[in-house]
């Protein structure tokens, strides 16, 4: 859920101090972390398992294909969107991925 506040912050940041093309870029670059993560999530919390052997596997399988999942999305955002705003979405991806630390940092200072 951080990721996509954090996602759609950036994008609308991006779109009006930036352009158009700059939105959408950053757009691009927001789907290619939330989307995979969320997949993820709902793919290791669907069924729990039942010892820890099937967890750590089903971890393994849901970040190879996480990570596959990337891969893909920048792949055909790179050959398939003209006019790409590199900082724009390597920025908003970096924000997208980095906005965890901020979350259990605030949580950290929460619980003390």
């Amino acid at each position: 859920m951080f990721q996509a506040v954090a996602a759609a912050l950036m994008v609308a940041l991006w779109t009006l101090f930036g352009s158009a093309r700059h939105g959408l870029s950053a757009l691009f670059g927001a789907l290619a972390v939330v989307g995979p993560n969320a997949l993820m999530a709902w793919g290791t919390t669907r069924r729990p398992a039942t010892m820890a052997g099937a967890a750590l596997l089903s971890l393994m399988v849901w970040e190879l294909i996480k990570i596959l999942l990337v891969a893909v999305i920048l792949l055909a955002v790179i050959n398939g969107v003209p006019d790409l705003r590199w900082p724009a979405l390597l920025l908003t991806m970096v924000v997208c991925l980095k906005v965890y630390w901020l979350v259990l940092l605030r949580w950290g200072r929460n619980k003390n």
